[in-house]
């Protein structure tokens, strides 16, 4: 297998590696698929071994945003795919968009997040919360990747409270004065608009759509990832930025606006976390068939079986907690509370079945030939973004008692 590079244009080189990702079924569930699920998830699955899996490991070991995927994500749907059609989105159900979520994620963490990011936390709101007027404007450009987009909450001062944010703006007559700061915004350093939520001077949280180009408003990358290396991050600085009127999204304020959005993003995230778990256990499968120690294949040894087993048994324990949660939703009776439960649960599992893979590679496992180092870097991050694994837990805390333990 050849070593990634990158050319002089950014381009990674094609790794000589065949792509063969078959994914596990054991309960039969594609039997819970229709035929339009099943057709969705194989285009995605054919457009991942095609332009991700190839060029990852490059992309990963590079640290390099590969820019062009933004187009590519537009082309096949995957931005916005419950978004209506009228606006440029796929109209699909959201069994379809977790489905979407899985086989980009199975190629990397890093990819579903700029496609998730897009989806939930910018589409969805301009959608849900947006005017007609702003709906026209950017949801066609933003579905077929014309335009990139990011999603302002997190401060640096305010992470898991962002309640407790800074940004603010002033009413200046025929405009709005934006000043503060985001950190840790992913496609923050090439998103052409970010929705971003900031405090009124009554303290009310509200959306604005903050475009490129407007005086005072900055993106600085954020180097030095050890996580999500393929994917961008950055900061959203906010100096006297002067945002029209026409900007500020109308349908909804409070904290329970941008609260919606990340249930979007967590239902997103709970699916795709199982793609990664997906891909470990099937390189972990294969690999100990092949690797021969002590005159025979590993994959005849007891606590080697033991690990798949237990993998195998995760995976689908998933797999139908997240369909039965995609009919939840389809249905709109899917809470907050589950939604975490489901996205708290599936990463934690993917987690641990990235690293067990590991070990069944052995030293072959911490390299770039195979994905588990890759995975197990990423997770990190998906286990902490988007509502970290303790503060789901005390939201189901709180579901259960009725007492909100958090703070």
């Amino acid at each position: 297998m050849s070593t990634d590079t990158l050319t002089p244009n950014g381009q990674a080189t094609k790794r000589n590696f065949k792509d063969e990702f078959e994914s596990p079924d054991f309960y039969q569930i594609d039997d819970l698929l229709t035929e339009e699920h099943k057709l969705i998830r194989s285009s995605i699955r054919d457009f991942v071994k095609k332009e991700i899996t190839p060029y990852i490991e490059g992309w990963t070991e590079k640290n390099h945003f590969p820019a062009e995927m933004v187009r590519k994500f537009g082309e096949i749907g995957a931005f916005g795919p419950t978004v209506p059609e009228t606006y440029g989105g796929g109209g699909l159900d959201y069994i379809s968009y977790g489905l979407i979520m899985q086989e980009i994620e199975r190629g990397d963490s890093g990819m579903r997040s700029t496609a998730s990011v897009q989806g939930s936390l910018v589409m969805h709101p301009i959608y849900a919360y947006g005017s007609e007027e702003q709906k026209k404007k950017y949801l066609p450009k933003l579905a077929s990747g014309e335009m990139l987009g990011c999603f302002g909450l997190t401060e640096p001062n305010h992470g898991s409270n962002p309640s407790g944010m800074e940004t603010h703006f002033k009413d200046m007559g025929d405009h709005y004065l934006l000043n503060g700061a985001k950190m840790w915004i992913s496609n923050a350093p090439q998103a052409d608009i970010a929705v971003v939520w900031a405090k009124n001077e009554a303290g009310r949280i509200k959306g604005l759509i903050v475009e490129r180009g407007m005086e005072g408003f900055s993106t600085p990358e954020t180097h030095g990832k050890w996580s999500l290396r393929a994917s961008c991050t950055g900061e959203l600085v906010f100096s006297d930025v002067k945002v029209p009127k026409e900007n500020v999204l109308p349908g909804k304020d409070g904290l329970g606006a941008p609260m919606g959005c990340l249930d979007k993003a967590r239902y997103g995230i709970a699916w795709g976390a199982i793609g990664a778990a997906m891909d470990c256990y099937e390189s972990a499968r294969r690999y100990a068939a092949e690797r021969i120690q002590f005159g025979k294949p590993i994959g005849s040894f007891q606590l080697i079986q033991k690990k798949l087993a237990e993998m195998l048994t995760e995976i689908t324990k998933a797999q139908l907690l997240n369909w039965r949660l995609g009919k939840m939703m389809d249905e709109g009776k899917a809470t907050t509370a589950q939604i975490s439960l489901a996205k708290r649960n599936n990463v934690a599992v993917a987690l641990e079945i990235a690293r067990e893979a590991r070990q069944i590679h052995g030293g072959m496992g911490i390299t770039g030939e195979y994905p588990m180092m890759r995975h197990i870097m990423n997770l990190e991050s998906v286990v902490t973004y988007e509502g970290t694994h303790d503060i789901h837990l005390l939201i189901l805390g709180a579901e259960i008692t009725g007492i909100p333990a958090f703070g």
